[in-house]
């Protein structure tokens, strides 16, 4: 087994025992030499899903300035730092970083702000979960090609998706329960540690690049920001190694610093938590999670964590943005409610059966980036009223 010319630990996910797809597709060669992981990852990167993601909210709702992460830049790093992670753990790098990719395809226009308003507005239709309307997009709703519905990814890089942050038990979210039926995923199982170091590097990737938002924005201050000791650590080293630099210009230095320690404490903690490990099948059958940070460092990302909360993301510019975010999907929402004929032909849904009308219309706006939300606000209600800055 290898992956870009390395050979894979056994612990990996070889896409030459892949589970398949749903649809059989056979070989063409003249699609060039990749095998199902680089396919899948491919199949992400040329979507119109993930081209939407560059102007989806990741914390600020459609910034003023150039320079803040939004879901696209948020899911190339994410990528960049699982590849990392996966390439010294001899694990497979495509699967990884398609993962990486595609792991927020199912957000709405303004971020988790977003996902409420349709959360409560399809209630009565089992609700709107991102992550389970991420396979929903990729099974269903993106269909590029002439034969079948969806990108028709590899049941390792479906099940990756499904439960990267672990089993999913319980009663499931109706568009998750609606791919599983289609190409059971095994949900109660722990997914590869490919799927984990995908979810791993979501949160490094997020905890670093709003730190680096956040400072940037003005919300907090680098004197503020010492208050986790995590960061105060991390910036000691930083200026010991740069005592001439002007603190302003070390920040760049600062993110690098702190993903690096994360990044190494991962490697490190998971080869602890696989020693003894030796198939594939021993990471789905080990009940607990294989793949994130040691207990010390862990305690010290939830206090940065609690930071990033309290003085971003809970910040009261960044709510006030967010509330009237909130106000204008609701009443697109209902525009398209009271009215379905207004939806585009192509989503108006057949019949008139309120579940079915309900999803369409969710579907419709989840896909939605936050400028077309507003100009279609603006069309069917009314003068969007968003406040400048966040």
């Amino acid at each position: 087994m290898t992956t870009t010319g390395r050979p894979l630990a056994a612990l990996a996910a070889d896409p030459q025992r892949t589970r398949g797809r749903r649809h059989p597709e056979g070989e063409r060669g003249t699609r060039g030499p990749r095998d199902a992981f680089q396919r899948d990852r491919d199949r992400i990167i040329h979507s119109v899903p993930f081209r939407r993601l560059r102007h989806k909210t990741q914390v600020f709702v459609v910034p003023d300035g150039d320079h803040f992460r939004v879901r696209l830049t948020h899911s190339l790093e994410v990528a960049q730092i699982g590849r990392t992670i996966a390439r010294v753990l001899g694990l497979n790098e495509d699967l990884t970083e398609a993962l990486c990719l595609a792991h927020d395809i199912g957000h709405s226009p303004f971020g988790h702000a977003g996902e409420d308003v349709l959360s409560a507005a399809m209630a009565q239709a089992g609700g709107f979960d991102h992550n389970a309307h991420t396979l929903r997009t990729l099974t269903r709703l993106e269909s590029p090609y002439p034969r079948f519905r969806g990108l028709n990814l590899s049941w390792e890089m479906l099940e990756g998706l499904a439960k990267h942050n672990g089993p999913v038990t319980g009663p499931l979210p109706w568009a998750l329960a609606e791919a599983e039926a289609d190409f059971g995923m095994d949900l109660d199982a722990w997914p590869s540690l490919e799927a984990q170091v995908a979810a791993i590097s979501d949160d490094i990737a997020y905890d670093n690049h709003d730190v680096d938002d956040g400072l940037r924005s003005g919300l907090f201050t680098l004197d503020e920001l010492m208050e986790v000791p995590l960061v105060a650590r991390s910036w000691a080293r930083v200026r010991a190694a740069y005592p001439d630099v002007a603190p302003r210009q070390l920040v760049p230095e600062l993110v690098r610093e702190m993903i690096g320690v994360m990044v190494n404490d991962v490697i490190e903690e998971t080869r602890r938590r696989t020693a003894g490990l030796g198939v594939i099948e021993d990471v789905r059958r080990a009940g607990r999670q294989l793949v994130g940070f040691s207990a010390p460092l862990q305690a010290e990302e939830r206090q940065l964590k609690a930071f990033l909360y309290r003085r971003m993301y809970e910040a009261e510019p960044v709510m006030a943005v967010r509330a009237a975010a909130q106000d204008m999907l609701a009443g697109l929402f209902a525009a398209y409610r009271d009215d379905p004929r207004r939806l585009p032909e192509e989503w108006r849904p057949e019949g008139d059966d309120p579940v079915t009308v309900l999803r369409a219309i969710g579907d419709f706006i989840a896909g939605m980036t936050d400028r077309y939300a507003i100009r279609r606000y603006e069309a069917l209600v009314g003068p969007a009223d968003l406040p400048e800055g966040f």
